[in-house]
């Protein structure tokens, strides 16, 4: 009976095909040394919101899969996302606040009718 079970590396790379525009872009590179297991990620530049999330969060929870591959295999897997020649971070621009609300006045006697009280 032969093991198929998917590979850190294989993992990572199906993974990120699926999120990015420009999947022949996604390079994996896969390295053992005394730490344990160092897995590089190189992307399109185009790519790289799509692979880091919001806040993060997408490239925080592909560390924690990995490092849960890596567990069951006995070892140390990490993730180091490799930041593309030439690109820029643009600048934040603020979200545009969202207008109060109206200001509606109330007697005591309508917030109680309202209640049903």
């Amino acid at each position: 009976m032969t093991d198929k079970r998917a590979t850190d590396q294989e993992f990572l790379e199906f993974a990120v095909k699926a999120l990015v525009d420009t999947p022949e872009d996604v390079k994996v590179e896969r390295k053992i040394d005394e730490m344990g297991v160092l897995i590089t990620l190189d992307v399109n530049p185009a790519d790289m919101g799509m692979v880091i999330g919001r806040e993060g969060q997408t490239a925080k929870a592909l560390r924690t899969i990995l490092r849960v591959i890596g567990a069951r295999n006995n070892a140390r897997v990490n993730l180091k996302i490799n930041e593309p020649e030439g690109s820029t971070r643009g600048e934040r621009t603020p979200r545009p606040e969202a207008a109060p609300a109206p200001e509606v006045k109330k007697s005591i006697d309508d917030v109680l009718g309202d209640m049903n009280i």
